[in-house]
């Protein structure tokens, strides 16, 4: 036997356990795809705003795809006309209660547009989601009090509870956490991708504190901690919620825009619902300064 022969099997199993070519394919997408957000998230700015806009637009479309609203084209094009002057809107620090009426404008057009009462509901949920996509992260990162430390925690907090709750559910696996949802996910994965995002987030702030990043770093770590626990739940009640979406249309992937990956959807699902948290902030920080 050659020397070393008894290691490649247990390799060869470790491989597998993480998905073999599938998981590469998916680390260099996710790699250059977090290398560009974090280059545009450190410019701010125009080009971190495009960013989200383009990803709430290709998030809209996928849902209007995926759920087979139509007519599908005047759909996404209210949509995405919503969309830029939403963003428009944050940019030039509008008065909250013009982005309102612009969304709700947008509705009572998506309404009268879309064909049955399900539909109408999907398209003005479709246009709230990808509103959120598109408005939050740069809305977070050009608030003085929280820059660029709002969405790079977010970042932190999502990313490290995907990776590692993939890779410990991989590795170790175990009970199922809800099989007929997402049968791969176990609670090992869940457990280590909590802990992941706890330690992410608080690391992070520590960092940001230390640079003098933003005033809300000398948030107690304690709340710190809470924080990233509640997003990296959310995070992944997200990606779960996705996937009963996607059992419900039958579909395996929301696109196919990132290898590896699927579509923005698929990759953005966790983000989404802490991006909704740190929406729901931002607009209470804002009242209160009011």
């Amino acid at each position: 036997m050659p020397a070393g022969g008894g290691s490649a099997p247990s390799a060869s199993r470790r491989r597998d356990r993480l998905g073999g070519s599938e998981f590469r394919l998916r680390a260099i997408s996710g790699v250059i795809l977090a290398v560009a957000v974090v280059a545009a998230l450190f410019i701010g700015g125009w080009p971190f705003a495009l960013v989200w806009l383009v990803a709430g637009i290709v998030g809209a479309a996928e849902w209007i795809a995926m759920s087979r609203l139509a007519p599908g084209r005047g759909l996404l094009a209210v949509t995405v006309a919503a969309l830029i002057g939403l963003v428009i809107c944050a940019r030039l620090e509008a008065p909250l209660l013009a982005s309102a009426l612009l969304v709700i404008a947008a509705s009572a057009v998506l309404v009268v547009l879309a064909k049955g009462i399900t539909s109408r509901l999907q398209a003005v949920v479709g246009l709230l989601g990808a509103s959120v996509i598109a408005v939050v992260p740069s809305a977070l990162r050009d608030d003085p009090g929280i820059g660029v430390l709002g969405p790079a925690w977010m970042f932190a907090v999502v990313w490290s509870t995907d990776v590692v709750a993939y890779i410990t559910g991989r590795m170790i696996g175990g009970p199922k956490l809800m099989p007929r949802v997402s049968p791969n996910k176990t609670w090992s994965g869940s457990l280590g991708g909590l802990s992941a995002g706890i330690i992410a987030g608080t690391s992070l702030v520590l960092v940001a504190r230390a640079q003098g990043w933003s005033a809300l770093a000398e948030t107690s770590l304690i709340l710190v901690a809470l924080a990233s626990a509640l997003a990296s739940i959310s995070s992944q009640a997200g990606d779960l919620a996705e996937s009963a979406l996607k059992r419900h249309w039958g579909v395996k992937d929301s696109g196919r825009s990132i290898p590896g990956h699927g579509g923005v959807m698929d990759r953005l699902d966790g983000f989404f619902a802490v991006a909704v948290l740190a929406g729901l902030y931002l607009v209470a920080r804002r009242i209160a300064a009011a």
